[in-house]
């Protein structure tokens, strides 16, 4: 059992949660993920580290509640407990001294590209963040960023704070203005796709996170595969993070729409 430290809520579907967890906190580096179960009957549910803290013992989760499990987990409060936190999984990010690196994230793709802007910063990069959400109330995680960022560019499709425009018009932005060696991309498949797409129009190297197309997290289930250079990967213990122009993101799309 792990306990919940503390809950915050960021917006009526977002909740960010600190669960004890002393082991993994230890050992968790920029993007690895764990499985959670909420009840002994409970769905496996793979979630990104958002963050940890080795002295307290804790990680930090954000979930986002779409289903029966994630709402369930979404509704624990302050010393109630998951039955299991198991991890770290998955390959943990590649992290080098690029020279300028470019990180873009939408909505809850924020929390697991943290942890990335942290360490990128950490090896001495120059690090832009591009936040995107529908609106405001979705941009999460903000001064996190900004901790870690040499300089932040804030999109929403409504235009209520920020700039107006899609997270695209902020990558191209950058792109423009600077040189841009690497660049990491984490939220919904469709914006990682378009920013795929515009980063291989400037030559930029680009990485991307699958972790939303995860279910058991072992590569048993087979239910993450997707299509690389044309080549079958399993995004549980190959991934989460592949080459952005070589993933068939129609392919992903089109099995995500199955999977709802």
């Amino acid at each position: 059992m792990n306990k919940i430290v503390s809950k915050e809520k960021f917006s009526e579907n977002v909740t960010k949660l600190v669960v004890e967890a002393p082991l993994i906190a230890k050992a968790r580096r920029a993007g690895h993920f764990v499985i959670v179960r909420c009840g002994e009957k409970g769905e496996r549910i793979p979630l990104t580290i958002a963050d940890s803290d080795v002295q307290a013992g804790t990680i930090t989760l954000v979930i986002q509640a779409v289903g029966e499990s994630t709402k369930k987990i979404c509704a624990l409060e302050p010393g109630d407990a998951l039955t299991d936190v198991v991890g770290p999984l998955g390959q943990a990010t590649h992290i080098q001294n690029y020279g300028t690196v470019l990180c873009c994230g939408g909505g809850v793709g924020v929390a697991p590209l943290l942890p990335i802007i942290r360490a990128m910063k950490a090896a001495g990069n120059r690090v832009v963040s591009v936040l995107a959400g529908r609106s405001k109330d979705l941009i999460i995680m903000e001064k996190e960023v900004r901790e870690s960022s040499d300089d932040v560019i804030i999109m929403t499709d409504d235009g209520s704070y920020g700039q107006k425009g899609l997270v695209t018009a902020g990558v191209e932005q950058v792109i423009k203005r600077e040189k841009v060696d690497y660049c990491v991309t984490i939220g919904p498949a469709i914006m990682m796709k378009f920013v795929a797409k515009l980063t291989k129009e400037y030559n930029v190297p680009t990485e991307a996170s699958l972790n939303a197309i995860m279910v058991d997290g072992t590569g048993m289930c087979g239910a993450c595969r997707v299509s690389v250079g044309g080549k079958t990967r399993f995004v549980c213990v190959e991934g989460p993070e592949f080459d952005a122009h070589q993933i068939d993101f129609d392919e992903l799309m089109t099995r995500l729409k199955g999977a709802q």
